[in-house]
């Protein structure tokens, strides 16, 4: 059973590969090919103000899944201390997502997915059901991956809803 504090179902509950390296091997790939159609000026798009360009919003899922890994690694060597929460906002803000030429974000979650899936590789079926905590909330590792692949989903999701039918809300 996957461990996970309540306000993470909604990205557990996008999943729907049982296997959760599958899922986040397939994902990349499917990710990673639809992002790649964006050009350069249109990765600097937002759709209101006040919201995140393209560019922002790849780079918090590379922060996240930065900050999601770290967790994994700590939990399945079972490192019994609370990881603090971070505050997606202000990691945005100081990111300067907007000054990194688009292809380079792309690369950057293409080799983070690639390591991390090397590092997922290695943990056990113990490892995977080992609880920690996070932002005061009991986790596993299993839960945590589970996290990782459904947070990807959520935000290609509002690529697809939000930025890329542009056009149509235009009209």
């Amino acid at each position: 059973m996957e461990k996970v504090a309540p306000y993470y179902h909604r990205y557990m509950n996008l999943v729907k590969e049982k296997d959760i390296l599958t899922q986040l091997k397939k994902s990349i790939n499917e990710t990673l090919a639809l992002l790649s159609t964006i050009s350069e000026e249109e990765s600097l798009f937002a759709y209101a103000p006040g919201k995140w360009t393209m560019k922002e919003v790849v780079g918090h899922m590379i922060d996240a899944e930065q900050i999601f890994a770290y967790r994994t690694l700590r939990v399945a060597r079972k490192d019994k201390h609370n990881l603090a929460s971070f505050e997606e906002n202000d990691y945005v803000r100081v990111a300067h997502f907007n000054d990194i030429k688009w292809t380079d974000l792309l690369h950057q979650f293409k080799l983070l997915r690639e390591y991390n899936l090397a590092l997922f590789a290695t943990f056990n079926d113990e490892d995977l059901q080992q609880e920690g905590m996070a932002n005061g909330h009991v986790t596993n590792v299993k839960g945590l991956l589970y996290i990782m692949a459904g947070h990807e989903l959520h935000h290609v999701n509002v690529i697809r809803e939000r930025y890329l039918k542009k056009e149509e809300r235009l009209n």
